[in-house]
């Protein structure tokens, strides 16, 4: 499907704004990772993903490291392909990302493994998938369970009853992230 044919589809559909929006959960999640904060971002993220850098943190913490992305941005970022499957339309983005990647110990602070003297570049290869049936929304997102407006950018939690948002049921998640060589 061409982003024109998409953009038929969905209206409300700007490659700009949704490339802008991509870029930085990009950021948000690889800042929460660093930050050990993953609940943080995990209404970006299909449930398969959260628990996959889940369980990544924890084998990290058990070896009393934190896995460090510093200087971290987002170089280029481009929409692939758009395909539509019976329930869902996904989009693929090549995001190109410059960081320093290394581990530091969580007892000494020092630096165990990799470098953070220069930033490397790395390309990703991410699908975002919207569910065709979604919620509708208004302009201003409520919570579900105490309606309070939201800004589901923010935290994925409402600041009044701290119940989790799930932006699967309204918007594009994450469901597929891949470092491509």
């Amino acid at each position: 499907m061409t982003k024109e044919e998409y953009q038929k589809v969905d209206h409300t559909f700007n490659e700009a704004m949704f490339l802008t929006k991509i870029n930085n959960i990009f950021i948000k999640i690889f800042s929460a990772i660093t930050l050990d904060n993953l609940e943080e971002v995990k209404h970006f993220m299909s449930d398969e993903i959260y628990e996959r850098f889940a369980e990544v943190l924890a084998k990290d913490k058990q070896n009393h490291e934190r896995h460090m992305y510093d200087e971290l941005n987002v170089k280029t970022s481009r929409i692939e392909n758009i395909t539509e499957t019976e329930n869902a339309y996904e989009i693929a983005v090549n995001l190109h990302a410059r960081y320093m990647d290394y581990y530091l110990s969580l007892e000494t602070g020092e630096v165990t493994r990799g470098n953070n003297s220069y930033r490397i570049d790395v390309l990703y290869h991410l699908t975002f998938t919207k569910q065709k049936k979604i919620k509708k929304t208004n302009l201003v997102r409520q919570c579900p369970n105490c309606g309070a407006s939201l800004d589901v950018d923010d935290s994925g939690f409402c600041p009044y009853c701290h119940s989790t948002y799930d932006q699967i049921d309204h918007d594009y998640v994450l469901t597929k992230i891949q470092v491509c060589s």
